[in-house]
């Protein structure tokens, strides 16, 4: 029998499936993963206040800024455009006509 068995795939997830069952119903199992959950949310909360303590910006603060400082980028740019219009408009008035021969 070769490793692409189907038999022996099947066996192998049925195992999988009864060790997964064996530690979900280990009571000794569920307490350590719930402490590590939870000192995996007790590890980013001080994460936060280190930051913040630091005044260092979180990843969401820098996103936020970006996107501020894009919308303002778009907002000058606009801005320009239209000086830029309002110039050759005043260009054209300002030029002299062409005397007529």
């Amino acid at each position: 029998m070769s490793e692409d068995d189907p038999g022996i795939r099947a066996r192998g997830e049925e195992a999988l499936g009864e060790l997964a069952q064996a530690l979900l119903e280990n009571p000794l199992f569920s307490q350590a993963m719930g402490r590590a959950l939870g000192a995996g949310e007790s590890a980013m909360q001080a994460q936060k206040k280190a930051l913040a303590a630091l005044d260092v910006a979180s990843a969401g603060d820098v996103d936020r800024l970006t996107r501020r400082i894009r919308s303002l980028s778009d907002r000058v740019e606009q801005l320009e455009d239209q000086i830029d219009l309002m110039e050759r408009e005043r260009g054209r008035r300002q030029e002299p006509d062409e005397p007529s021969s």
